[in-house]
C-alpha cells in the first residue's frame, strides 16, 4: 500500500507560517525583560507581572478560540488572528506608556492564544490522517527550530541594534508569516448542526483524564525553562545556559521526526509512556547536578547538557502523541475543543511550575524543585498507565 501524500503546498505553506510566526515570538522572548528595565525603568518583580499577563490572556482565550474553530470556518479565524498578532508588533514601535505596553501585550495574548489554537487545528485538517503523528512531529519542529534559533539572534540584535529594530524585525518575520498562511488551502468545512452551548464545547471533556497527566508533565518542564540558567549559575557551571535550550531543542527536533512514524503505527500510549520514562530520569538526574558538580565538576557539566538533549528527546517524544491522543478522543467537528484542551492544559502546568519553581527554590532550593519534580513525573507515569490508557482505548474514536 502507498502512503497518502503529506507534503503539498498547503502543508508546506503553514510549516512555514507557523516558524515565521514563532520566530517573531521567540525574536522578543529574551530581551522584552531588558526593554522594560530599561525603557520603562521598571523594576524585574513589575517586569514579571507584565509579561505574565501575556500568558494569561493566551490561557484565557483558548478554550473559546477552540469553541469558535467548531462552529464557523477556521481559515478566516486564524488568518484574522495572525494579522492582529502581527500588527501588535507595530503597536509595541509606537507604545510610549508603560500602561499602553501593558495593553498591547495583552492583546499579543489573546491573539497567540487563538492563532496556536487555529494553526494546530488547520494542520490538522490538510494532513491524511493516516500520517497526523508524522504530519504533526513536522509541524512541531517547526516550533522548535525557531526556538533554538529566535532568542539567539534576538540577544546579538540587542547587541548590535536598538529596540525599534528588533521590533521590526519580529514584524517583519510575521508579516512574511501572515503572506505564507494566506496561501494555506483548507478543505471545505462541512456544515455541522449547532449543538447548544455547554461546557464540552469549550473543554473536551474526555480529555481531561489525560490533560491531567500532561499538567503533570508540564510543571517540572516550565520549572526548568524559567530557572534553569538560575540554576546553572548556582551549582557553577560556567558556560552559557544557552546551549542548554539548544540541545534541548536538538533533541525534541530529532526525536518528532522518529515518533511521529510510530504514533501513525497505532503506537500512541506506547511512544507517551516510553518519552515520560526518560522525562522522569532526567528531572532525578537534573537535581543530582550539584552534588556531582562538587565531586567532579567535568562530568557535571556534560551531564548538565546530556540531559536538556535527554528532556528534548523525551518531551519531544510525547508532544506529537499527546495531540493525536487528544484528537483521537474528539469527533471531527470538534478538533478546535480537543487542541484547545491539549494546548490549555500544558500552559497551565508550565504557570503553575514558574509559580512553584520560584516558591521552593526560595524556601528550599532549586535542586529539591527539580526532585520534586521527577517525583511528580512519576505520578503522572502512573496516572497514566492505571487511568489514562484504559479510559483512551475504551473512548477513542480513530
Amino acid at each position: 500500500m502507498t502512503k497518502e501524500r503529506l507534503i503539498t503546498p498547503s502543508y508546506c505553506y503553514i510549516l512555514a507560517a507557523n516558524f515565521l510566526l514563532y520566530f517573531g515570538f521567540y525574536l522578543l522572548m529574551p530581551i522584552l525583560p531588558f526593554y522594560l528595565t530599561e525603557v520603562f525603568a521598571t523594576g524585574s518583580a513589575t517586569a514579571g507581572v507584565i509579561l505574565a499577563c501575556y500568558t494569561v490572556a493566551a490561557l484565557t482565550v483558548r478554550p473559546f478560540s477552540g469553541y469558535l474553530l467548531d462552529t464557523f470556518a477556521r481559515k478566516p479565524l486564524y488568518l484574522f488572528a495572525f494579522f492582529i498578532f502581527t500588527s501588535v508588533f507595530a503597536g509595541y514601535l509606537a507604545a510610549g506608556t508603560l500602561t499602553l505596553f501593558t495593553i498591547l501585550r495583552i492583546v499579543h495574548g489573546l491573539s497567540f492564544g487563538t492563532v496556536t489554537v487555529s494553526g494546530n487545528t488547520i494542520v490538522i485538517d490538510i494532513m491524511p490522517s493516516s500520517r497526523r503523528g508524522e504530519g504533526l512531529g513536522y509541524y512541531g519542529l517547526s516550533n522548535n527550530i525557531a526556538m533554538s534559533v529566535g532568542p539567539m539572534v534576538g540577544l546579538f540584535l540587542h547587541q548590535a541594534y536598538s529596540f525599534r529594530v528588533i521590533f521590526a524585525c519580529a514584524l517583519c518575520s510575521c508579516c512574511l508569516g501572515l503572506a505564507m498562511a494566506v496561501l494555506v488551502k483548507t478543505p471545505p468545512k462541512p456544515p455541522v448542526k449547532r449543538a447548544p452551548v455547554s461546557l464540552d464545547r469549550f473543554f473536551l471533556l474526555k480529555g481531561v483524564r489525560a490533560g491531567i497527566a500532561l499538567l503533570m508533565l508540564s510543571i517540572p518542564y516550565g520549572m526548568t525553562t524559567t530557572y534553569i540558567a538560575v540554576y546553572a549559575r548556582e551549582i557553577g557551571i560556567e558556560v552559557g545556559s544557552g546551549i542548554f535550550f539548544t540541545c534541548m531543542a536538538a533533541g525534541m527536533a530529532i526525536s518528532r521526526i522518529f515518533s511521529g512514524r510510530q504514533v501513525d503505527k497505532g503506537y500512541i500510549t506506547q511512544v507517551i509512556s516510553l518519552g515520560m520514562y526518560l522525562v522522569c530520569l532526567c528531572f532525578f538526574l537534573l537535581s543530582s547536578c550539584r552534588a556531582i558538580m562538587e565531586w567532579h565538576p567535568q562530568t557535571a557539566t556534560w551531564l548538565f547538557f546530556t540531559i536538556a538533549l535527554l528532556l528534548g528527546v523525551g518531551f519531544g517524544t510525547m508532544f506529537p502523541a499527546f495531540n493525536t491522543l487528544f484528537v483521537s478522543l474528539a469527533p471531527n467537528s470538534q478538533r478546535g475543543t480537543a487542541t484547545s484542551t491539549y494546548l490549555t492544559s500544558w500552559d497551565v502546568g508550565i504557570g503553575i511550575g514558574l509559580i512553584l519553581g520560584g516558591y521552593i527554590g526560595q524556601i528550599s532550593s532549586l535542586e529539591v524543585a527539580y526532585l520534586f519534580g521527577g517525583g511528580l513525573c512519576i505520578v503522572s507515569t502512573l496516572y497514566f498507565r492505571l487511568r489514562v490508557v484504559p479510559h483512551f482505548n475504551r473512548n477513542r474514536l480513530r
